[in-house]
């Protein structure tokens, strides 16, 4: 057993039986839904579909961050325990949590000086800051020490790549990544957006495909351009989709006959509601081993 947790934020959209599985732990982010606050805590206040539903039924949905106090509790119970601490943070890109939990780790150190707090910005969203979690996991379980996985996240975090695709652009247009104009003209002509992370940890819409099957195939093709070795890539690949499963499957069967070397056959997460109230329902995440983000 380590002498060291490894923790990060409930926007890391795995389930509450993978993070256990694999012995991760997780601080959760907040929602509202028409002004009621909750804790985006893996679908247990408010199921998943339930959630989409009432944002497609025209719930208002807002987000917050973790604050420096909760993380500062969130760590001194480990801390008590006699355990060093690496925590990964949502990206910085999306988030100031990252900004927050550096704070609190500031504050814990002058208290407890013998024990080592160290905080990593993901640079990274979803059940692609799922993956970079899960192989952390995997070097620990290996033998890895507390600083080594740290120089491990650091150097390649960014080779997480992320691909996104959404067939509804009314949270798009909501949240100002697309212009209302924009918005109308894409709906009218079944435009379907590829977006990904970029290596600055924010969402960058990349290209345009005109209907579902289409945006699709682009999205594999990504996978097959960047996946490390290409189509003989041989390490996990995650899903995310928000109330969409049967698209995240259509994508996961593509994947699946694409690349027979997998470890193990694509697994499908839920989005969570803090990635969700920014996406909406219909949004597909892809998520694999590659080339380095670098724009």
């Amino acid at each position: 057993m380590s002498n060291f947790i490894l923790s990060c934020c409930s926007t890391a959209d795995l389930s509450a039986e993978h993070f256990a599985a694999r012995d991760i732990k997780y601080i959760c982010f907040h929602f509202e839904v028409d002004g009621k606050n909750m804790p985006d805590d893996l679908g247990q206040s408010v199921p998943f579909k339930e959630f989409y539903q009432m944002m497609r039924d025209g719930a208002m949905t807002k987000t917050s961050q973790v604050g420096v106090g909760e993380y500062e509790d969130f760590f001194e119970g480990f801390l008590k325990e006699g355990l060093d601490i690496l925590h990964v943070a949502l990206s910085s890109g999306i988030s100031g949590t990252f900004n927050s939990a550096v704070l609190a780790a500031q504050d814990l150190r002058e208290r407890y000086p013998g024990r080592k707090i160290y905080i990593v910005d993901s640079l990274a969203a979803s059940a692609g800051f799922g993956l970079l979690m899960d192989k952390l996991a995997d070097l620990r379980d290996s033998g890895m020490g507390i600083d080594e996985l740290r120089e491990w996240a650091e150097a390649n975090k960014l080779k997480c790549n992320h691909w996104f695709f959404t067939t509804d652009l009314t949270y798009l247009i909501r949240g100002g990544r697309v212009s209302k104009a924009a918005g109308m003209i894409g709906q009218l002509l079944n435009i379907c957006p590829l977006l990904n992370v970029d290596y600055c940890g924010k969402l960058i819409a990349r290209e345009k495909h005109r209907g579902k099957k289409k945006v699709i195939h682009a999205i594999v093709k990504k996978m097959k351009e960047l996946a490390e070795d290409g189509t003989d890539y041989s390490g996990k690949c995650f899903i995310s989709q928000s109330d969409c499963y049967e698209d995240a499957r259509a994508v996961a069967d593509e994947i699946e006959k694409a690349f027979p070397k997998l470890n193990g056959k694509v697994e499908i997460f839920n989005i969570g509601t803090t990635i969700g109230s920014h996406t909406g329902p219909g949004t597909v995440a892809l998520f694999f081993w590659g080339a380095e983000r670098v724009d």
